[in-house]
């Protein structure tokens, strides 16, 4: 058994392979990194579990991951377990009146918000099982002076209705059959962690650059001019620094709301690929001081900088985090069925769940896409003297 250092290592490599898998849409790897994904998890679960066989207390289970779970809880996965061990599962799990408890799709949404800093920045919506929502793309929408028809087009305009059934996330959880017999307490961390885990890439990459078919409208996709479903990218102006100037042109179009009205902003949002934030952005914002030291992340504007592998290097977007909403609800209330379908791992039956969602900014000047692919390091410039230095000469 690979100790925790080394497992936490390849589970990085892995989840970088699954992005880049959907990215791509290789299917192939998609199957084979997913299949590791799942094997990484299962034995961080079986070691544990074998470490703490002998250990039922209650609160050693939570330090490890699992939940005390609630009479409803146990009693689904009890009916899930005993299902997966007959010899017809599909037709088992079809005669399941329960289906997967609301609180432990609350979970994995508390999992992915703790876990995932993206997702935890955006309007991110449990929204269970609405098929449709309205929401608001303007700050205010009242209106003095006589209910006419001009004012009652211009309130309705204000609103737009997503429909979360455009899009669909579906889970493939492949359970090894000698983990059945570990128990509801660690059965419900491994759904829960499998999905959090593979749930995160795949909103993650939809989120940024989803393209609008069958997924959500990305962070840096416009949201007009769709072909055949999908929106077209935004334009990528080239930006060498992150001075004052230019942080001010990025914030003039952050501020410029929907129909040419402007909009307090306070801070923004980064979100750009970790080889580029460590050799791009950080030498860019970590100046020299006076006294010989660094100071690093200095930005001219308060900016919460992301780092997510679903942002093509040599990009960033800055953006309005609230201004960015993913909603997600379960199909028949999480109902986990019985798939045949795929036979990729060995020793392993696979299950099914899937969920409805879409994402959208809420207007085209919510989020900005630059090309930092020549951004310069900062260079501290002092007279000494009367002669000009850099903080890069003796």
């Amino acid at each position: 058994m690979k100790n925790m250092d080394a497992l936490q290592q390849e589970r990085a490599e892995i989840l970088q392979k699954f992005a880049d898998a959907i990215k791509e849409d290789n299917k192939d790897a998609f199957y084979q990194t997913f299949g590791d994904l799942a094997d990484s998890i299962q034995q961080a679960v079986m070691g544990d579990f074998k470490e703490l066989q002998a250990q039922q207390d209650a609160n050693v289970l939570t330090a490890r991951g699992c939940r005390v779970l609630t009479s409803q809880e146990k009693q689904y996965y009890e009916a899930v377990i005993e299902a997966m061990k007959t010899e017809v599962p599909q037709q088992a799990l079809a005669n399941i009146n329960t289906v997967m408890p609301e609180t432990v799709i609350d979970s994995v949404f508390e999992d992915l918000k703790d876990n995932h800093p993206l997702l935890s920045a955006i309007n991110f919506r449990n929204t269970g099982a609405l098929v449709k929502i309205l929401l608001s793309t303007t700050g205010g929408v009242a209106a003095w002076g006589k209910l006419d028809k001009t004012i009652t087009d211009e309130l309705s305009a204000s609103f737009t209705e997503v429909d979360l059934s455009l899009a669909k996330l579906s889970a493939f959880i492949p359970v090894n059959k000698y983990m059945i017999e570990l128990g509801p307490q660690w059965i419900d961390r491994y759904v829960r962690e499998l999905l959090s885990e593979a749930l995160a890439v795949q909103l993650e990459v939809g989120i940024v650059d989803g393209t609008g078919k069958e997924q959500p409208i990305g962070m840096a996709r416009k949201l007009t001019g769709a072909v055949d479903g999908v929106y077209p990218s935004k334009t990528a102006d080239a930006i060498t620094d992150l001075s004052p100037t230019t942080y001010g042109s990025i914030l003039d179009t952050l501020s410029t709301g929907p129909n040419s009205k402007r909009r307090a902003v306070q801070s923004i949002l980064m979100v750009v690929n970790p080889a580029d934030y460590f050799t791009k952005v950080f030498p860019a914002v970590t100046p020299r001081t006076t006294d010989g030291r660094y100071a690093h992340d200095v930005f001219p504007f308060p900016t919460t900088v992301i780092q997510s592998a679903a942002v093509p290097t040599g990009k960033a977007i800055f953006g309005l985090a609230a201004k960015y909403f993913m909603g997600v609800g379960t199909q028949s209330g999480g109902k986990i069925e019985y798939s045949d379908e795929y036979k990729f791992l060995e020793q392993q039956r696979t299950y099914l769940t899937y969920m409805y969602g879409y994402g959208r900014a809420l207007d085209e000047n919510a989020f900005v896409l630059k090309d930092i692919s020549g951004l310069l390091p900062a260079i501290q410039t002092v007279i000494v003297d009367g002669v000009v230095k850099t903080d890069e000469q003796p």
